[in-house]
């Protein structure tokens, strides 16, 4: 069962059941910060802020792969997914990674049922993996008693085009308690907006792209909350992206104009 209230995380007697538990080569050093190596790479976690603009206050944060060497970084995030080469190898890498951000943010946020954890997926492990989308990281979460509830599953832009393989991925996840974001784009999202059949919590945007369209071709606060997702603007740089961002009626904000990836 996934369980919904927070208990103490005890960092060694967990970690050390999960890595018994589980198929995955974890590491933790002095500071306890978790990390996993693939491909000689040394993997770990970076976070950036998401706010919410009606709270104004921290929702959550959006969580992103970094590989290391001697401390600096040596490979980009698709340098890295670009290794693994074979379905089976990436199932491995994205499940590390998901791994990886889990231990690494939930470890210093515990003692909140509030912040939520947005997770990206590759797409072509969405479109490998044929049924039970996110069972299996389920099962990792229940290893530390953190609910489903605070992850945002991310569903890459790259599968907008594929109406069915959406439908099938929002009923998988969401039917572990995940929530899930949908990513609009300029060239084949924009049939997203409004829609009565896919049903997101999110739906979101690029900063850049709300400066190449008219504010009236997003939905404003009032639609946006009457279609049951909320509008999530990623990317935010300049003052004036802020602004198109708070005048498209976003819910939740991001960028490095508004906190850096740390």
């Amino acid at each position: 069962m996934n369980r919904t209230t927070a208990k103490p995380f005890t960092v060694m007697d967990e970690f050390e059941l999960i890595k018994a538990a589980t198929d995955y080569s974890l590491e933790q050093d002095e500071n306890g910060r978790i990390s996993g190596n693939f491909y000689h790479c040394k993997l770990t976690s970076a976070f950036q802020v998401i706010l919410d603009i009606h709270e104004n206050n921290i929702i959550g944060h959006a969580a992103y792969i970094r590989s290391e060497s001697n401390g600096e970084v040596s490979l980009w995030p698709w340098q890295v997914f670009a290794l693994a080469s074979k379905d089976e190898q990436l199932i491995d890498l994205d499940r590390l990674c998901r791994a990886i951000h889990a231990l690494n943010y939930f470890k210093k946020n515990f003692d909140t049922n509030t912040g939520q954890l947005f997770l990206s997926v590759h797409p072509r492990l969405l479109s490998s993996i044929q049924n039970e989308h996110g069972r299996t990281f389920k099962d990792f979460l229940d290893l530390t008693g953190i609910s489903t509830s605070r992850i945002v599953i991310e569903i890459p832009p790259a599968l907008n085009h594929d109406w069915k393989l959406l439908q099938k991925l929002i009923i998988n996840y969401r039917s572990y308690g995940y929530q899930i974001a949908l990513n609009f784009s300029s060239t084949n999202g924009h049939w997203l907006l409004g829609t009565d059949d896919l049903h997101p919590d999110i739906l979101i945007v690029q900063a850049h792209e709300l400066l190449h369209y008219q504010l009236n071709d997003y939905p404003e606060d009032n639609s946006t909350r009457d279609a049951g997702f909320r509008l999530h603007v990623r990317k935010i740089e300049t003052q004036e992206q802020l602004t198109a961002a708070k005048q498209a009626g976003a819910h939740y904000l991001q960028g490095n104009f508004l906190g850096k990836t740390v």
